[in-house]
């Protein structure tokens, strides 16, 4: 599964969550409102006419009500009345005028489901008699309604398969939108991933997000331009200086070793070689660093023995005049067990000079530089370990959070551009290997390189 895809399914997923949390919301809504209508006691908020009906006493054919029954109708702003069997009134309260005093069977039956006279009412049977309580007109909505029962489940059922309906149904159409937008994006993100890792970029600039497309190309264009320009640049640089540079380190190195001239300017002339050779290093790792960050530098891989390539890389430093100051030497952790590596050669090589001039460059005083190799499981590491002055905590983290140290400067004021680093973890990269700086007791710097035994 690439990254486009898991962004999606990251979407989709997002999508399910925010739908069940609407339903969950919505469901804790409906629970909040009845139990806050049972708190609030709708449940008792119809008139208690059984309770009415029973402060109302019957002596001797005449109906006498309480104190309490009055209360109870004042505070509903209510009426009572009871009916005989004939539908006469034999007892009121209340009862508007213009409201008659003798009901039909068929006008009561229509006032217990309805209403009487637009007068919302609740009825009540008592022995042999009906009471009646009215309500103002517009204070009591009464409504009645009837099912048969063989419809009652069809319709639950129905309400059920109604919401479920439209939760699947939101969820497909959830489902194509972001399938939609997946099948116009992947190309986008495959795009992006491209130019951050420097190959050039092309899409259709067609569809729904044809101007970013139109825009991702353009910056593809300009960057894959503004990369070569460098590249032919530091090329060019590098070829105008070769021939000058190779006269003055001639020059330099025969007016050295001329005995005949003062010592003066012998010396002069040894300044002049040993900063020629600085800048020839820096050239050469100008062009190596491009190559490699371009893919210029095509690796040439083959079997190589890691203590073998260790030891070469310390002959050729002390080869090149390491001064007594410095003391280097080459360890092996597990000495008797053979060890290969696929690798290139020349950039393995190059990893271990830079980084072991890297312990001489920081040191002008002198240190002890041990470099070992050892194994283990299917990788093979490389340590560069000095007892020198070490570096700050602040430049431990930037160099473990491969960041570049161009931005460092050392108390003499000369800035250092971490070219030899740069080119050493390129190396690494491009051996599928990792790189872990740390300091040593009591002061120095470990350097240790992990590269897998094989590499694809």
């Amino acid at each position: 599964m690439n990254k486009s895809e898991r962004f999606f399914r990251r979407y989709i997923f997002s999508i399910v969550s925010i739908i069940i949390l609407f339903l969950f919301v919505n469901i804790l809504l409906v629970a909040s409102f009845f139990a806050a209508a049972y708190l609030g006691n709708v449940k008792n908020s119809n008139f208690p006419i059984e309770d009415f009906s029973n402060h109302i006493t019957e002596t001797n054919g005449q109906f006498n009500a309480d104190i309490q029954a009055e209360d109870m109708l004042n505070n509903a702003c209510a009426w009572a009345m009871i009916l005989d069997e004939n539908g006469n009134i034999i007892w009121e309260m209340n009862v508007p005028e213009e409201l008659p005093r003798h009901y039909s069977t068929t006008d009561v039956a229509m006032f217990s489901r309805w209403y009487l006279n637009s007068y919302p009412v609740n009825i009540w049977n008592r022995q042999g008699s009906l009471l009646v309580v009215g309500f103002p007109q517009g204070y009591v909505t009464n409504y009645y309604t009837s099912i048969k029962t063989q419809y009652v489940r069809p319709i639950a059922f129905g309400f059920l398969a109604a919401v479920c309906i439209n939760v699947l149904l939101m969820l497909y159409l959830f489902v194509r939108n972001a399938h939609r937008i997946e099948k116009a994006m992947e190309p986008i993100l495959n795009g992006i991933r491209h130019l951050s890792s420097g190959h050039p970029v092309h899409l259709e600039e067609n569809g729904e997000l044809a101007e970013i497309n139109a825009g991702l190309n353009k910056a593809g264009d300009y960057l894959l331009k503004k990369d070569n320009t460098r590249a032919e640049w530091i090329r060019g640089i590098s070829h105008d200086i070769r021939t000058p540079l190779s006269m003055i380190l001639g020059y330099a190195s025969e007016i050295e070793e001329t005995s005949s001239l003062p010592e003066t300017t012998r010396k002069q002339a040894e300044i002049i070689r040993k900063h020629s050779e600085k800048l020839k290093n820096l050239v050469e790792n100008l062009n190596l660093t491009t190559k490699l960050e371009y893919s210029m530098q095509p690796m040439q891989k083959q079997t190589l023995v890691p203590v073998e390539l260790a030891r070469q890389a310390v002959s050729e430093v002390l080869n090149d005049g390491l001064s007594d100051k410095y003391e280097l030497e080459l360890s092996e952790d597990n000495p008797g067990k053979a060890i290969t590596i696929t690798g290139d050669q020349s950039l393995l090589n190059r990893m271990l000079c830079n980084l072991i001039r890297n312990c001489i460059v920081h040191n002008p005083n002198g240190c002890r530089i041990q470099v070992s190799v050892g194994s283990c499981d299917r990788t093979c590491t490389f340590s560069v370990i000095d007892n020198g002055c070490g570096i700050s905590e602040p430049q431990l983290n930037t160099l473990n959070n491969d960041r570049d140290i161009s931005s460092t400067q050392k108390q003499t004021g000369e800035i250092e551009h971490g070219l030899g680093l740069k080119i050493v973890r390129q190396i690494v990269k491009i051996h599928q290997g990792t790189i872990q700086f740390s300091d040593t007791a009591p002061h120095g710097l470990s350097v240790e390189v992990v590269i897998p035994i094989e590499i694809y």
